[in-house]
C-alpha cells in the first residue's frame, strides 16, 4: 500500500498530538449541546395513535454536551463548555458552573434553548426525542472565536447535537488539537465530517454499525471495520449490558460492566464518555480509564435523571477501592483452599 504525502503529514500530526496529550492534565473544550430534559416515567412506550398516562414527570438539565461536561468535571478534568442557550437557559449555564465547568464561552441565542422529551419505561430504558433550538446557532464564526483560547496540547470534544460539527473538526484539526467525536445522534450530516481528523471515536453499537457500514452485531467485526476505515483513531465501543471495548493501533481489550440496579439509563453513556476522557487527560492508562468509566456509568443508572445521576470522582474512587479489596480477599480465600 502506498501512502500519499498528505496522508503522511496527517499521520505525523496525529503522532505529535498523542505525544503532547500524554503529560499531566490538559484542558478539554466541550463544544456541545445544552438542553432541558422533560422526563416521563411510563409503564410502556407510547405506540402510534396511542395516548398513555405518565406515572411521574421531571425536568432536568441535559443534552449530551452538558452531561459530558458535568461528567468530565466530576471526574476531575479541567473542562470548558462552549455552546448556545436561549433566554430561558440560565439554569443550564448555572448548573454547569455549579459542577465546576468553566462557562465563560457560552453564548445566548434568540432561539429557545434545546430540549428533549424522554420516556423511561419500568425497566429503566429510554426513548428520546430532541429539539435543537439554540444548539443550531453554533456558527463558524463562533467556533473560530472559541478555538482561539486553546492550543495543540488541548482536547476538543464534540457530539452531533449542534450545528457545524464538520467545521469544528476541520479547524481543531488544523490547530493540532486532540479531537474526540461522539457521533450521536447519527444523521446524514456526519457524512460531511472528515473523520480522518478524529483521534478518538466514542460510540455505541448502533452508531458503530452505521459508521462501519456493517449489519453485523459482532463487536469484533464492527471494531475491525472501523479500524480499517479510520486507522488513526482510538475506538471506544459501548455495548450496554455487554460492557465496552477499546481498540487502538497497538491493543484491544474488553471491559465488563459493574452490576447495578437499573432505575434510569439516561446519561449513562455520557457519564462513561466523561470519565474515560478525564482519565486519559490525567494520564491514566486506557485500561484504568475504561474501568473507572464503567463503574461511574453503573453508579449513574441507579439514579433518576441524566446530569443529576453522575457521581463525583470521590464516590467512584471509594467504590473502586472497595471492589478491589473484595477481589483481593476472594483471591486470598481461594488460595487458602
Amino acid at each position: 500500500m502506498t501512502i500519499s504525502s498528505s496522508d503522511g503529514i496527517l499521520c505525523i500530526r496525529k503522532l505529535f498530538r498523542k505525544i503532547f496529550s500524554l503529560g499531566g492534565c490538559i484542558k478539554i473544550l466541550n463544544l456541545g449541546s445544552l438542553n432541558i430534559d422533560k422526563t416521563y416515567s411510563v409503564n410502556h412506550y407510547a405506540e402510534a395513535g396511542e395516548t398513555i398516562q405518565a406515572t411521574t414527570h421531571g425536568e432536568f438539565c441535559g443534552g449530551k454536551g452538558l452531561n459530558q461536561s458535568i461528567a468530565l468535571a466530576r471526574a476531575g478534568a479541567d473542562v470548558f463548555h462552549a455552546g448556545c442557550i436561549g433566554q430561558d437557559g440560565n439554569i443550564l449555564s448555572e448548573t454547569l458552573a455549579g459542577a465546576g465547568v468553566k462557562t465563560e464561552l457560552i453564548r445566548k441565542s434568540q432561539k429557545p434553548s434545546g430540549h428533549a422529551v424522554i420516556q423511561v419505561n419500568h425497566e429503566g430504558q429510554n426513548k428520546i426525542m430532541i429539539f435543537g433550538g439554540a444548539n443550531s446557532d453554533v456558527t463558524p464564526e463562533y467556533i473560530d472565536e472559541v478555538l482561539e483560547h486553546f492550543n495543540r496540547e488541548d482536547m476538543l470534544l464534540l457530539q452531533n447535537e449542534i450545528s457545524n460539527v464538520p467545521y469544528a473538526i476541520e479547524k481543531a484539526g488544523e490547530k493540532g488539537m486532540t479531537v474526540v467525536f461522539n457521533p450521536s445522534p447519527i444523521s446524514s450530516s456526519i457524512e460531511q465530517c472528515d473523520l480522518r481528523k478524529v483521534d478518538y471515536l466514542i460510540l455505541n453499537e448502533v452508531e458503530g454499525r452505521k459508521l462501519a457500514g456493517t449489519d453485523s452485531e459482532n463487536p469484533d467485526e464492527i471494531l475491525k471495520k472501523l479500524h480499517s476505515k479510520y486507522p488513526q483513531a482510538v475506538v471506544v465501543l459501548t455495548l450496554g449490558s455487554r460492557g465496552s471495548c477499546y481498540m487502538d493501533e497497538k491493543e484491544f481489550f474488553h471491559q465488563e460492566i459493574f452490576p447495578a440496579e437499573v432505575i434510569d439509563t439516561t446519561g449513562a453513556g455520557d457519564t462513561f464518555t466523561g470519565y474515560f476522557l478525564a482519565g486519559i487527560a490525567r494520564g491514566k492508562q486506557p485500561g484504568e480509564a475504561m474501568k473507572y468509566a464503567a463503574l461511574a456509568s453503573a453508579l449513574s443508572v441507579g439514579r433518576h435523571g441524566a446530569s443529576p445521576s453522575i457521581p463525583a470522582y470521590e464516590e467512584v474512587h471509594r467504590e473502586m477501592m472497595m471492589k478491589m479489596s473484595q477481589a483481593r480477599l476472594q483471591d486470598s480465600l481461594r488460595e487458602l483452599g
